[in-house]
């Protein structure tokens, strides 16, 4: 019994192992979304507007969804594409769903093979970003680093169409004296409670690099100021630079965390997702489970 027990343990250990050492997966984008890859009827531009609301990466997948029999999807060049010459294509897939992993950086084309269907508006064309330089932002932007007239919702509004990623800068501006920076945890960021905060900036500016992947929180130590809507949450992902992310020790290092910096390091974190902790919260469910 017991050893049917350490078995199914290092099963769930094995696989919990699997799902730390797992990259960022990859995203499957269905062409076209429930539409899927047909003749875009008295929408020629429907496929453009698709592509314009999502951001692709290399590593993603587009699934083309069809009918088989009545459609196709040929991979094609740009100047096939702009001429809806499908004589030669790069590559043909009559079987759905047709699955293209997005390998490179740079612009893919595609459209159908089938009699007129190019001309009708069933094609699409998308573009992989290659990975940016490190970029700063300005908190706030004009506003700088005040209590904001118009509440909660000003720095929320700021934060909103903003891609941070490892490696980035923000920069609070802001008078000395009269206010302050104070990196906080997200319970702390909820509950404006800055009596134990992660570190604390008191010159301005203040630069901060953003080293660790996930959610950060920001705020101010000055009376109210968190309850008058002082305060920022954003959230950071992985830059295809290659720029490498830090561990949650190294982090929260002075150096790290920028200049002017006063650091308390509190019992846990969650600005950092310590994925550590997701490993000794299962195995031990698993534990209780099969003991």
């Amino acid at each position: 019994m017991a050893f049917s027990n350490i078995v199914k343990l290092a099963t769930l250990y094995l696989a919990v192992c699997a799902l730390l050492h797992k990259t960022d997966a990859e995203e499957v984008y269905d062409v076209g979304d429930d539409f899927g890859w047909a003749i875009p009827l008295g929408d020629p531009l429907f496929y453009d507007a698709w592509a314009s609301l999502h951001y692709f990466e290399v590593g993603d997948i587009l699934s083309f969804n069809f009918t088989n029999g009545e459609q196709d999807v040929a991979r094609v060049t740009k100047e096939a594409y702009l001429n809806c010459n499908t004589t030669n294509p790069i590559s043909v897939n009559k079987t759905s769903p047709a699955n293209f992993t997005l390998d490179a950086v740079g612009d893919y084309y595609f459209t159908s093979t089938l009699d007129k269907h190019c001309l009708k508006g069933q094609k699409l064309a998308i573009n992989v970003p290659g990975p940016r330089e490190p970029f700063n932002y300005t908190v706030g932007g004009t506003l700088g680093w005040v209590v904001p007239l118009t509440g909660e919702g000003a720095y929320e509004a700021w934060a909103y169409d903003k891609l941070f990623l490892i490696g980035d800068s923000i920069v609070f501006y802001y008078k000395n004296g009269t206010q302050d920076v104070a990196v906080v945890t997200k319970e702390a960021y909820e509950k404006c409670e800055t009596n134990n905060t992660v570190a604390i900036y008191t010159t301005s500016p203040t630069r901060i690099i953003l080293n660790t992947i996930g959610e950060h929180f920001f705020t101010s130590t000055y009376k109210d100021h968190c309850a008058l809507g002082q305060k920022l949450a954003i959230n950071v992902t992985v830059n295809n630079s290659g720029a490498t992310a830090l561990s949650p020790e190294e982090a929260l290092s002075p150096t790290n965390l920028g200049p002017s910096a006063s650091t308390n390091a509190p019992a846990t974190s969650s600005t950092s997702k310590v994925f550590c902790g997701y490993m000794v919260t299962i195995l031990s469910m698993g534990l209780g489970f099969f003991i």
